[in-house]
């Protein structure tokens, strides 16, 4: 892979990495759907106005079906479950659990595009499995109920990533969907699926600077920026290769929780998060040749 977009993948990491702790420092004030909604409505307006200024058009009429389902997947759900976990979860164990997703995404591509399980895959699934349950019940969280459902939360949104890859595999591609357009569609449309909820989830009281600020970095930069950079690289690099930016957010997540929420970084996290990484290691390499005809929808 070429230096520059070696650095553009460490880049992304830092900034994903980050969004795990504008989640613990904004959800408590603003809320977990507010915060959800924000980040995707913001996210949406800002791509839109890239997209306008570089001359990206969206082609709503043909395209809105795509757009509305990727955005309920790679939109409206992660975001929604990952504001939830932020209340109760340290943001490591999310960024982990969030590491899971090439690992449903290669269960999804046995499903769905033809990938044949290999014994390699079925290995990592099964690490990755194990990786869970070690960041889970190493004694770095009490496995209280609403620990669990914030586990779970994060293992959902996870998996609605990969259903979301899925989804633009089998109709932005063979459609014929410029990248840029299916992320802003998608980012629009899932902003105006939660607008309805607006005026039962706003806050009593106004947030803070730091939280205000915290959901503009969401917006601005781990969905939006985040997108213009991410979805072009794929592209340009292959999705296997793109991918590989979830090896490292979780230790940036890990570095930036230490640093600015004072989160102790303890042997069963690292425990956990090597065995999830090892298992990706395992499962991407053997997820590399999806057949053309699979991906055509054939």
């Amino acid at each position: 892979m070429p230096p520059a977009d070696l650095a553009k993948l460490v880049f992304l990491s830092a900034i994903w990495g980050g969004s795990f702790i504008f989640l613990r420092l904004a959800v408590p004030e603003v809320g977990p759907l507010l915060t959800a909604m924000l980040r995707t409505s913001l996210a949406g307006i800002a791509l839109m106005t890239y997209a306008t200024a570089t001359g990206v058009t969206l082609h709503w009429r043909a395209n809105l079906k795509p757009f509305a389902v990727v955005g309920l997947f790679a939109g409206v759900l992660p975001f929604t479950c990952f504001s939830f976990a932020a209340l109760h979860l340290p943001a490591a164990h999310s960024a982990v659990l969030n590491a899971t997703a090439p690992l449903f995404g290669a269960v999804f591509s046995v499903l769905w595009l033809s990938e044949r399980l290999t014994a390699l895959k079925i290995v990592g699934l099964l690490l990755g499995v194990a990786g869970v349950a070690i960041l889970v019940g190493a004694g770095t969280l009490a496995a209280t109920p609403t620990t669990l459902i914030s586990i779970t939360a994060c293992l959902l949104a996870a998996a609605s990533y990969a259903i979301s890859s899925i989804i633009v595999k089998k109709t932005g591609m063979p459609g014929g969907i410029h990248p840029i357009a299916m992320a802003t569609g998608s980012l629009v449309l899932g902003g105006l699926m939660m607008l309805p909820a607006a005026p039962f989830v706003l806050p009593k009281t106004v947030p803070s600077p730091l939280a205000l600020g915290c959901i503009a970095g969401l917006s601005l930069l781990s969905s939006g920026l985040a997108q213009a950079l991410f979805i072009p690289l794929i592209v340009k690099v292959g999705p296997t290769r793109a991918m590989c930016v979830s090896f490292l957010i979780p230790l940036f997540s890990m570095l930036w929780g230490a640093i600015f929420l004072h989160e102790a970084v303890r042997a069963g996290t690292l425990a956990g998060g090597a065995v999830v990484l090892l298992a990706m290691g395992l499962v991407l390499p053997a997820a590399r040749n999806v057949p053309d005809k699979a991906l055509a929808g054939e």
